[in-house]
């Protein structure tokens, strides 16, 4: 009986949240080991139908690199990373939207779906979803290599008012008809400035930005946009966490309300950040 009771807390606990997240958009970045992991995958999708069940407008923008990597293994083409970043050359961004626009875009819907609810995949191709541009990070040319430059939100919210959750492939194409590999982080961070989202949240590897890298007790639970700098010049936050929270703040600076770093590791991580009092990982506000 004990059991039965504290399972009826948990639902409790959740009330507050669902009252306040009720209509609301949160985007969700979902890759690497939340992708990977069979699992946590499954818990995560069933997260997802769960929070459109109770009336919040979940939108999903996913990566795929593992995917990618062993497809271009697979078919001899060699991957080559400069600075973390893959060199794309044109038939490696074929391999890239192949991978994300079909094969892994397409696994994410069919596990929404089997949860019950409708989701439908798009990539930044279809309808001029994305803008994109050519980068040169760290003034290298990587090849096709893109950042977004606009968001066609008109048709995602036509997807949302009718029900779907929209599934998104960080790809595009150029005017030339040219398909660029985009980050999915940065993605997901246009993606919810265009929509306004209430929330932003990237499921990660990692617990969170820790105060101790090499200890996951020391996540810091709330992160302000004012002190992100701070952390920077002590190098608590240093090496890749520092482009993921600088996206946190610019989300934050265009109109998205917080922005979580969660562990997507862990079965129902994103459960246990919105519905729970304590949370997990950290959350990035104003």
């Amino acid at each position: 009986m004990k059991e039965f009771v504290q399972k009826v807390r948990i639902l409790t606990e959740s009330l507050p949240y669902i009252k306040e997240f009720t209509g609301k958009t949160v985007v969700v970045k979902l890759g690497g080991e939340a992708l990977k992991d069979e699992n946590v995958f499954k818990t995560i999708t069933e997260d997802i139908a769960l929070m459109k069940y109770i009336g919040i407008k979940p939108v999903i923008v996913h990566g795929g690199g593992v995917e990618i990597t062993q497809t271009l293994k697979d078919m001899n083409i060699q991957t080559e990373f400069v600075d973390g970043l893959r060199k794309t050359d044109k038939k490696t961004a074929q391999v890239v939207e192949m991978v994300l626009g079909a094969s892994v875009n397409k696994k994410i819907v069919h596990a929404i779906q089997n949860c019950g609810v409708e989701a439908l995949g798009l990539s930044g191709c279809d309808t001029n979803l994305f803008e994109v541009q050519k980068i040169f990070p760290n003034g290298k040319d990587l090849g096709f290599i893109g950042e977004v430059t606009k968001v066609n939100e008109k048709i995602l919210n036509v997807l949302i008012e009718n029900s779907y959750i929209p599934i998104i492939a960080p790809v595009s194409k150029d005017k030339d008809g040219n398909i660029y590999n985009i980050n999915a982080d940065y993605a997901a961070v246009a993606t919810a400035c265009a929509l306004k989202a209430q929330k932003l949240v990237f499921l990660t590897d990692i617990e969170g930005v820790m105060r101790d890298k090499f200890d996951p007790a020391s996540v810091i639970s709330t992160l302000k946009v004012s002190e992100i700098q701070k952390y920077i010049d002590e190098k608590i936050i240093e090496g890749g966490m520092i482009p993921k929270v600088q996206s946190c703040k610019f989300a934050i600076e265009n109109g998205v309300e917080s922005v979580h770093i969660l562990d997507g590791r862990l079965e129902h991580s994103l459960l246990l950040e919105i519905f729970t009092h304590d949370g997990i990982g950290t959350m990035v506000e104003k």
